[in-house]
């Protein structure tokens, strides 16, 4: 492979390219899911190609194939050129980047137990069992589960010199029931909404999350929700859980922090970000013990944004974005860096596969654990409202305003969990919702979330991110509104 992608680099390195990278991939991609005791989905997938990047006369040029004998790379690089050129007619200035090193190494994400040497008989065989265990509870109407596995190497070489050979394994699973009774539909997730929990390990995270051990609990809770309280209206404090926690970063810190979100390229598809650069080291994004980083080192841990050199060739880091409630930073690219007069990108640069140009996309943006315990947390005052895992999300298109509904709720009094509520909301303000927490849970609760599909982009590519947070309580949140009482 290495070889292949430095044919294609010296293809691309023609009169007048003043830079030239290539990304050659393969990758592999199996999906099992169940719905009520049948297998609903059982597939799986390859793909090869590379991807050639050239800056010629000032402009960008990307072509893609997956024709990869000698004249379809030839192609590829010849097309890549034709159309920085042809960009180069309509460009109003010429594209700075940032300097960056040379290197070359070598780097497989940690991996314990390969996922694709366990039999897709096996692992159906456990998604049915946890289905069975799920509709066990006669107030269970729908039971879904589902697992995806997903191994990528990518060759990465660049006309700096630099050569990077990096192979990611991902794996996610959960389930999800839903309960009909009369108008109403409650459902309940584990151990996150919208495809389950999702990481950079092998088939060891299946082994972690136990599923099998909380589908009766999760079945439980779905069918008692109809009986459960309406969530009240009004202004509380709010505590959030982990994992919603970690959707209100994606959504209310991570986007806004793009910079090409910032600069105005993502306003016809994503929309732009609140955050203009007038901002940055003045804006009092959170109290002060808000601290939120933009981490993509694997010590952070195995997070889907976790990598060791961007698809720039940018060697990961963690960035400070909010430090002590203060906005400090953005995401940044090698050109992005250049156009606000930064030194280096951050290395934030990523593209779904072979045939997409590289973006700036979340790797892991995490809010850094606090110190209190968990009980400090509940116990802070006396009445408040703890919600439990997304159902729903709502967020305006410069990240400002937001509404998101959760499936779960419990009326807390006095540190103690007390009854039962349906259909929670809350909603606010980004600056105004960051500047109100007031105890954030210490690292024995924090765990780093996966978010697999976030869109951006067009053509679109859906990409993993990673989000670490722990339990987190808010004072004079608004909450309800979105449900009739």
């Amino acid at each position: 492979m290495k070889k292949l992608a430095l044919e294609a680099l010296d293809s691309a390195l023609r009169p007048g390219v003043t830079y030239a990278d290539v990304r050659l991939i393969d990758s592999r991609e199996r999906d099992l899911s169940t719905k009520n005791g049948k297998p609903s989905q059982v597939s799986s997938s390859e793909s090869a190609g590379l991807g050639i990047r050239v800056l010629a006369e000032g402009c960008w040029g990307f072509a893609a194939t997956d024709d990869l004998s000698k004249a379809g790379v030839k192609s590829a690089a010849a097309l890549a050129v034709e159309i920085a050129r042809a960009s180069a007619l309509a460009k109003k200035r010429d594209v700075v980047l940032a300097p960056e090193d040379k290197y070359e190494a070598t780097w497989a994400s940690p991996c314990q137990i390969d996922p694709f040497s366990v039999s897709v008989d096996e692992q159906l065989a456990l998604l049915l069992g946890i289905d069975a265990e799920l509709r066990r509870n006669s107030g269970v109407t729908l039971a879904q589960t589902s697992m995806v596995f997903h191994r990528e190497r990518q060759i990465f070489a660049s006309s700096l010199g630099s050569v990077i050979d990096q192979t990611r394994t991902a794996s996610g699973a959960g389930f999800d029931v839903h309960s009909f009774r009369g108008d109403e539909i409650q459902k309940r997730s584990y151990p996150n909404s919208f495809g389950g929990q999702h990481q950079l390990k092998g088939y060891e995270l299946i082994h972690e999350l136990a599923m099998l051990d909380h589908a009766a609990r999760v079945a439980e809770e779905a069918v008692a929700l109809h009986s459960a309280m309406q969530c009240p209206e009004g202004r509380f404090d709010l505590i959030v859980d982990g994992s919603q926690l970690g959707l209100q970063v994606h959504e209310s810190i991570g986007h806004p922090i793009e910079l090409d979100r910032v600069l105005g390229s993502e306003a016809n598809y994503a929309g732009m970000s609140f955050l203009t650069l007038d901002k940055l080291n003045k804006l009092r994004y959170g109290s002060e013990i808000v601290n939120a980083v933009c981490d993509a080192r694997p010590e952070h841990g195995p997070g889907l944004g976790t990598f060791l050199f961007d698809d720039e060739g940018v060697p990961a880091q963690s960035a400070d974005i909010i430090r002590n409630g203060q906005f400090v930073g953005y995401m940044t690219s090698r050109e992005t860096a250049a156009a606000i007069g930064q030194a280096r990108s951050n290395g934030t640069m990523r593209a779904t596969g072979w045939s997409r140009s590289p973006l700036i996309r979340m790797t892991n943006v995490s809010l850094m654990p606090g110190e209190q315990t968990l009980d400090e947390v509940l116990g802070g005052v006396s009445n408040a409202i703890y919600m439990e895992t997304n159902r729903s999300w709502s967020i305006d298109d410069k990240r400002y305003n937001f509404q998101f509904g959760c499936e779960i709720a419990w009326e807390i009094r006095d540190g103690k969990r007390g009854r039962m509520l349906k259909n929670p909301t809350y909603s606010g303000i980004t600056t105004e919702f960051w500047n109100s927490c007031a105890a954030i849970a210490n690292r024995d609760h924090w765990v780093l979330w996966g978010v697999p599909n976030c869109g951006k982009g067009q053509p679109e590519q859906v990409i993993g991110t990673g989000h670490g947070a722990s339990p987190a309580r808010f004072h004079d949140v608004k909450i309800g509104a979105a449900y009739a009482g």
